[in-house]
């Protein structure tokens, strides 16, 4: 369930960069970076209109309209909203959301450019489930509890708001240089009351009572209330142009950015008195089995204020017309401050991330690249101590091939990578006084190829095919990890109908293989490897109009959707029916 997850309908793209990226976040992960590319005006007016209804009586309503203000179109506005309502495949799950995004941009003279934007979101979801589920009995055997199996109970919920603004003034200095001055703002709230249900503690090692396979017995359980106030700002200024070295064409971007951040936290108390504290009916029970508990008034628990500050630059350089070398610096300092119950803190890292590649072109249909990023991730989790774990710091190296075939109309990619990250936050299975997980660092290294093709097979079918094999190692050689899957691949072949074009089509899936992990029981759960397959149909029965069905988890699979933190089963077979409008 992703409580508060901000709808995609206000952007254009969304673009996704794989492996270290310190280069433009200033942070730096191994995993990779996705950036939220937002909607624009146009220079005509055009808009489009959604309606969609889906399994769990899911209804979705959107418009999207943009449109010049001047007869010459040097200003122009957007407006995007969207309403979304319904249940899910888990027990007394709902949510809804509300979303709306407005934009302005318009010419400054004759080498400006503004753009003011602001987005507002409310989302509301009852009947959320806390943690994860128990899937192991004190006998050591597996359960397989229903799809829709959680352990919430109805009187939960975790509303949120989302309110973001931002202002963007670029300016032409002549034909090869521009200068962008950026500030975007973020306000976020919530509100939640939510319900545990854990395995307690029994053993002087740690271990955890499990659940009793002849009465379902052994969870306990623990309310919380709270609500939570965060305000985000961040300021940047940009240079990037061109120039000439070596008697070719050059470029160059640098910058300077400044953030900030202010979180407040209060949380309520429940009535010791009340059944959601100690022991819980037989799992699985029902959403109304425990009535809600009387809550305390809100107090202060935790005050988080936030900095980062960067420097950054980069520059590509053509040193001869087939090889090409990338180099880039950024340095970034980060501070921590504030206090969780009875613990202050105030942390101070500063770091160098530097980025280095080089491309050649073997010939005009294949070319070559490696790659070398620095590493580096503040991170938010603490340790028994009730401390922030230091920053995750390490190295990223890639290399690989591309290659176009079929007259350049499919790209194949082969790469393959490796990263070194040490004192990376890593769950330990246990608890603090609190209920917050304990976390450990962990030096982890990560090897492994990838194998990707996208383009248009022939005139009516298109491709998308990705493969990766992994392998994670701990600090003592052994594999770490354990639910991430060493083998994934997912595939899409769409395309339309040769004798009518009006028919579009696409059928795909994702595989993955087995995973597994230690519950506080001691016990292992394991998710075998599977499949999910997907497929969609799409008629433009005008040349303006389209009907669409989508079908999701086609096989009906059953899966447990992750084992780190919260485990419990994908969504069952499902569809949609949208009918989309454009003016």
């Amino acid at each position: 369930m992703s409580t508060g997850a901000f709808d995609t309908f206000g952007y254009e793209k969304v673009e996704v960069i794989r492996g270290a990226n310190g280069l433009l976040t200033g942070v730096g992960n191994a995993a990779g970076t996705i950036n939220y590319v937002r909607k624009r005006p146009t220079n005509e007016a055009q808009g489009s209109l959604g309606l969609s209804y889906g399994s769990w009586g899911t209804v979705r309503a959107e418009v999207d309209y943009s449109t010049p203000f001047t007869d010459d179109g040097r200003w122009a506005g957007r407006v995007v909203a969207a309403h979304e309502d319904g249940e899910s495949w888990l027990r007394a799950n709902e949510n809804s959301r509300h979303y709306l995004y407005g934009v302005v941009d318009g010419q400054i003279g004759e080498n400006g450019t503004l753009t003011l934007g602001y987005s507002y979101q409310r989302a509301k979801s009852d009947g959320i489930m806390w943690g994860a589920l128990t899937f192991m009995d004190s006998d050591g055997t597996q359960n397989a509890w229903p799809t829709s199996a959680s352990t919430t109970q109805d009187w939960t919920y975790w509303d949120t708001t989302n309110q973001t603004a931002f202002a963007e003034y670029a300016h032409q200095l002549g034909q090869d240089w521009q200068l962008k001055v950026s500030y975007n703002y973020r306000r976020a709230t919530g509100d939640e009351n939510m319900f545990y249900a854990f395995l307690r503690d029994t053993d002087e090692d740690g271990t955890a009572e499990a659940l009793d396979p002849a009465t379902g017995l052994g969870l306990y359980g623990y309310p919380w209330g709270g609500k939570d106030e965060a305000t985000m700002h961040l300021g940047a200024v940009t240079l990037n142009g061109h120039f000439e070295l070596f008697g070719r064409d050059q470029e160059a971007m640098l910058g300077l950015s400044v953030a900030r951040s202010e979180s407040d936290s209060w949380e309520r108390s429940a009535d010791f008195s009340s059944p959601a504290w100690g022991a819980l009916p037989p799992f699985p029970y029902a959403a109304n089995a425990i009535p809600e508990p009387a809550w305390s008034e809100l107090s202060l628990y935790s005050v988080l204020n936030q900095r980062l500050k960067r420097a950054f630059g980069a520059t590509r350089i053509a040193l001869s017309e087939r090889l090409k070398a990338i180099v880039g610096v950024n340095y970034a300092e980060y501070r921590r401050n504030g206090n969780s119950y009875a613990l202050a803190f105030d942390q101070t890292t500063r770091h160098t991330s530097p980025y280095g590649g080089l491309t050649f072109d073997f010939s005009d249909q294949v070319l070559g690249y490696v790659s070398y990023s620095d590493i580096y991730q503040p991170q938010d989790q603490v340790d028994a101590n009730d401390r922030y774990l230091d920053a995750s710091k390490g190295v990223n190296y890639e290399a690989g091939i591309k290659a176009q075939w079929l007259d350049q109309r499919l790209l194949t990619t082969l790469a393959v990578f490796k990263a070194d990250q040490q004192g990376l936050a890593t769950p330990t299975g246990e608890y603090n006084e609190f209920g917050s997980t304990i976390y450990a660092p962990v030096d982890v290294r990560s090897k492994g190829v990838e194998l990707e093709a996208v383009g248009r097979l022939n005139d009516h079918l298109d491709l998308v095919f990705g493969y990766t094999a992994l392998k994670l190692d701990g600090l003592n050689g052994d594999d770490t990890y354990s639910w991430v899957p060493r083998r994934t691949a997912n595939l899409l072949l769409s395309g339309r109908l040769p004798g009518y074009e009006a028919i579009s089509w696409g059928v795909g899936g994702r595989w993955q293989s087995d995973i597994f992990n230690v519950e506080a029981s001691g016990f292992r759960v394991r998710q075998g490897s599977y499949l999910v397959g997907n497929a969609f149909a799409a008629w433009d029965f005008l040349p303006n109009a389209t009907l669409q069905v989508n079908v999701n988890n086609l096989g009906d699979e059953k899966y447990i959707n992750t084992l780190r933190y919260s485990g419990y089963y994908g969504a069952p077979r499902n569809y949609s029916l949208s009918l989309s409008w454009r003016f």
